[in-house]
């Protein structure tokens, strides 16, 4: 077997698996080394089967509201293991997608654990403990990250979970508290309230989704209350005690303490990087508060060893990792490609009605010291959205009010994590605000929404 290769890459989730298929369509001879599933925590554990559940548990309301589209739907019910496996098979499938994709790019598949030995030295240990040593001209990390844990909150597994946990459960909990309100947090919170569970959302920052811009916030939260999930905003989690009963969380915000039962806790407070038993001490790599030091191409400050993803500063995303990984080969491959823009990378939220952002929040431009122009549509003036039957949320934009940069958007509704990337991409191309009111929008779209919020900002609107 082939033991030398151009390319090493540790780590098979979307930065691992997208940076090794590029590389190999740039002529490399690439090995990748994966401990689990291909398609890492992300396709596995994480973005793919948390949104068949999500997905599960919309077709779930408009049973429930199907009244309303003139419809009679009686006798339905939530089968929870149904949509387990559901969300099961779909990881499942795209898992084996990925394996194809390898095969296809003659990409060599190690199984096992990988740790550096040397700078071009990869060690692989298999699950009968064999390990064998692989040698390459680069070598590319990206092991991702697991659930942060509070060290006074530990995930036991049982009555205190992880995503992972949450993700495969026999049994439908009738109650649960959810530890921390940004993407993942609200996302569970959502299904788990959706489908009939109990649901306490508690949350150290005054706001949920608090990255976001304040108006998408607000308002997300006023639309989840409605649904019923107890928001404890300002409010820490001191401790959990468990029991065969269930869990008893204690809460604390400002000098007020009380404690709620509950029959699990999803810990959802961030993530940790994969950092340990790497080898990264043995050959010298530099980390900083937890995460690989790295150039502007991934490079870290040992020669041929380069890192992406949740394992170096910015954004725990999927797709940033992807970015940062075909970056990082072309670079290697001399085609000497723009580095990222940090400031123009979309994140979603995949709650009902959804979140997508990108770019600069009110705050932050005037903090950046920008004059701004604001312009805001709410989908209660769409056709579309009410057509559809959710006219809750906005579309908010940002503008430079002396150059015209468009500095950022946050759209909160339904369907909006598939419009934010007309602002990527306005953005990228550095569009200005008149060339997106000019440019005609399709009627009835809720992409419509998009240009009446620019057409907003300046004042143009015709809708509002």
């Amino acid at each position: 077997m082939q033991t030398h290769f151009d390319l090493i890459v540790i780590g098979s989730g979307p930065g691992g698996y997208v940076a090794a298929i590029r590389a190999a369509q740039l002529g490399m001879q690439v090995a990748i080394v994966e401990r689990e599933a291909a398609g890492g925590i992300c396709l596995n554990w994480g973005c793919i089967p948390t949104k068949a559940l999500l997905k599960s548990a919309q077709v779930w309301q408009y049973l429930q509201h199907a009244e309303d589209y003139g419809i009679q739907a009686k006798g339905a019910k939530v089968d929870f293991s149904a949509m387990i496996k559901r969300s099961r098979k779909v990881a499942d499938t795209m898992s084996k997608g990925i394996d194809h994709l390898f095969k296809k790019n003659n990409i060599t598949l190690l199984q096992g654990h990988g740790k550096l030995i040397t700078a071009e030295t990869v060690a692989v240990t298999d699950k009968k403990k064999k390990t064998t040593q692989y040698t390459a001209r680069n070598i590319l990390l990206a092991t991702g990250a697991r659930s942060r844990e509070l060290p006074h909150v530990p995930i036991d597994g049982k009555h205190i979970l992880g995503y992972r946990e949450v993700l495969s459960l026999k049994q439908q909990p009738k109650s649960m508290v959810v530890m921390g309100a940004g993407a993942i947090g609200v996302e569970f919170a959502y299904f788990y309230n959706a489908i009939g569970t109990k649901v306490t959302l508690v949350e150290y920052a005054p706001s949920i989704l608090p990255l976001e811009d304040s108006d998408i916030s607000q308002a997300l939260h006023r639309q989840l209350q409605k649904t019923g999930i107890d928001m404890r905003l300002s409010t820490e989690v001191t401790g959990v005690t468990t029991s065969s009963k269930g869990c008893q969380v204690a809460l604390k915000k400002g000098e007020k303490t009380e404690t709620i039962s509950s029959e699990c806790v999803l810990s959802a407070v961030g993530i940790a990087p994969n950092i340990e038993n790497l080898g990264l001490e043995d050959v010298g790599v530099e980390v900083e508060r937890g995460r690989v030091t790295v150039d502007e191409y991934y490079a870290t400050n040992i020669p041929r060893i380069h890192a992406i993803g949740d394992l170096v500063p910015g954004p725990a995303l999927a797709h940033v990792a992807s970015a940062e990984g075909i970056l990082c080969v072309e670079q290697l491959a001399g085609l000497n490609p723009t580095p990222l823009n940090y400031n123009n990378l979309p994140g979603c939220t995949y709650c009902q009605p959804e979140v997508a952002s990108v770019g600069y929040t009110e705050q932050a431009a005037k903090e950046a010291g920008y004059q701004v122009k604001v312009g805001m549509f709410p989908f209660a003036a769409s056709g579309k959205a009410h057509a559809a039957g959710h006219p809750e949320g906005m579309v908010k934009v940002i503008f430079d009010a002396e150059y015209g940069e468009w500095l950022g958007a946050h759209m909160l509704g339904a369907g909006v994590t598939e419009l934010i990337a007309e602002v990527v991409v306005a953005r990228q191309l550095e569009t200005t605000g008149h060339e997106i009111i000019k440019s005609v929008h399709p009627h009835p779209t809720l992409s419509e929404a998009v240009m009446e919020a620019v057409a907003a900002a300046y004042q143009e609107s015709v809708h509002i």
